[in-house]
């Protein structure tokens, strides 16, 4: 069981940071005018984690999964991330993403 939940831990983590890169990429393309396969590669894929996140009550489905292999709640997040960023994630990145999406149009509209 410890295994299996160390390599959810870990999955998340990598999603995580993924999903990090995904988001500083938005943002670097607002502040840079670029649109490309990356930026909608990086958009669709922020889109899709919050559809999961909504579907999913705003709690991450691997931390239900980690709970049902007898993790702590919270845990998932937690052995990884430092509990400030893990607590307040989904605020601080809404809010750089919808500024990154803010930046693309301003760009795009403007020329």
């Amino acid at each position: 069981m410890l295994n299996k939940l160390f390599f959810i831990k870990l999955f998340h983590s990598l999603v995580f940071f993924f999903m990090v890169a995904c988001l500083f990429y938005v943002l670097y393309a607002g502040v840079s005018r670029t649109f490309n396969w990356i930026l909608l590669i990086a958009t669709v894929a922020i889109l899709i984690e919050g559809v999961a996140l909504i579907l999913n009550r705003w709690r991450c489905p691997l931390t239900t999964l980690a709970e049902r292999w007898g993790a702590t709640k919270g845990s998932v997040a937690y052995i990884f991330l430092p509990p400030l960023i893990a607590r307040h994630a989904f605020t601080w990145f809404t809010v750089l993403f919808v500024t990154g999406l803010t930046l693309l149009g301003i760009r795009y509209f403007t020329g």
